[in-house]
């Protein structure tokens, strides 16, 4: 298979990479019993026991298999039970029904995955340089997979009436109310994408040029403090604020407060993977969809961003954040465009100009999700910190609400 990923870092440090992220998968797991690895509470989640799997099958099926005519897969029929690519594959719906392999088997197919790549790469290969770039997409994917271990985690655990908290609880910090203000920002020619230094997916480029007309932009994430005046003002209940599509799905699914909502002993409460917690005012709303976020705005007399608009705002702010990392799980009040949040933009997830997937079944990767979705910036609470980049472009269906999703508001002029 050729990939046409270009390398970005030395063998040695892809390894060191590879490593450190797998890890990280195995210490999100550890707190968790089998039962729960097992959870699978709607078609757009997935088990933690099939990101375990699926994850090394992409190691074993990209890298290991092409370029090691020595290895041996464990078990040849994980290709068909791990694989979200390729058809023939198992139905994504029915992967809770995978209780064999066990996790122990899983474990040791990590294990084996995880000691075959090592080797491959110690021993150096003609194709080196190719193997460097797989197992670095390889470890971004997997850094993907960690956010959405977490979130599915936390669906499939708000279905439980004990509520249980994935993490030991925390009280939030006491915060104040940071009053709404908008930076403005002169618009012009500007360039966007990624420029071909440092890893980024295929989707990020090519760099480009766009025409932006002067616009403001939000200096904060909208709070909770700020939805529940929409909601008291009759946010949910106004027609002519939704979206067509947006007022259907609203009546469809009963929503009539952000995901993991409700009213207990006069206040709002929600549902985190710390457990259930009263909702933190001044902290940004968090599971909100795109028609939601899309109807807020109107009720403020703002609009959500273009892609465009969000990154020439905020490029040249530094990457810090509440990421995966801090292990807080959790959006904190007063954060920066990093982390906590990803923000919805107006922006459908198309092809920039001059896209072009690379060869392979590597090219599949994002291309073929091109259509009927939204653009978010910022990365979350959920992200893994490395893979945060101003260009980096997250996308979801206009009604999903599961992930850590949020907003940021913008006006012309």
């Amino acid at each position: 298979m050729t990939s046409s990923v270009a390398a970005t870092l030395a063998p040695n440090e892809a390894l060191s990479l590879f490593r450190s992220v797998r890890r990280r998968s195995q210490k999100l797991a550890a707190p968790l019993v089998p039962e729960d690895t097992m959870l699978q509470s709607m078609e757009d989640a997935s088990p933690v026991k099939w990101h375990l799997a699926h994850t090394t099958w992409f190691f074993e099926e990209f890298i290991l298999k092409p370029h090691d005519p020595g290895y041996r897969s464990p078990d040849d029929r994980f290709a068909y039970l791990f694989n979200s690519y390729y058809v023939p594959r198992h139905a994504r719906d029915k992967r809770a029904m995978v209780s064999r392999p066990d996790g122990s088997a899983v474990e040791e197919y990590r294990t084996h995955v995880d000691e075959a790549l090592a080797r491959l790469v110690e021993a150096g290969h003609a194709d080196a340089e190719e193997i460097s770039a797989l197992v670095e997409l390889g470890c971004h994917h997997e850094m993907q997979h960690q956010e959405l271990l977490v979130t599915d985690l936390l669906n499939g655990f708000s279905y439980n009436p004990l509520l249980p908290a994935y993490r030991d609880p925390e009280p939030m910090p006491v915060t104040e109310e940071v009053p709404l203000s908008f930076s403005a920002h002169k618009g012009g020619l500007v360039e966007i994408g990624h420029d071909g230094s440092g890893f980024a997916y295929d989707c990020e480029g090519p760099r480009h040029r766009v025409w932006l007309e002067p616009f403001r932009m939000a200096d904060r994430p909208v709070t909770n403090r700020d939805w529940i005046a929409f909601m008291e003002d009759g946010g949910y209940e106004t027609a002519p604020l939704w979206l067509m599509d947006g007022w259907t799905c609203r009546g469809k699914e009963g929503w009539d407060a952000p995901l993991y909502w409700w009213r207990q002993d006069g206040a709002w409460w929600t549902y985190t993977l710390r457990g259930a917690q009263p909702v933190n005012l001044d902290a940004p709303v968090v599971h909100v969809s795109y028609y939601e976020a899309d109807a807020f705005a109107r009720w403020a007399g703002a609009r959500l961003p273009t892609e465009a608009e969000w990154e020439v705002a905020f490029q040249d702010r530094p990457l810090r954040g509440n990421f995966l990392d801090s292990g807080l799980l959790r959006p904190l009040p007063e954060g920066g465009p990093w982390g906590d949040v990803w923000e919805w933009t107006q922006s459908p997830f198309t092809p920039y100009p001059g896209f072009r997937p690379p060869e392979g079944p590597i090219g599949e990767y994002n291309g073929k999700f091109m259509v009927n979705q939204y653009v978010l910036r910022g990365g979350s609470c959920a992200t893994p910190a490395a893979q945060m980049r101003p260009t980096y472009r997250t996308f979801f269906y206009p009604h999903q609400r599961w992930q850590m999703l949020g907003l940021r508001l913008a006006q012309d002029g």
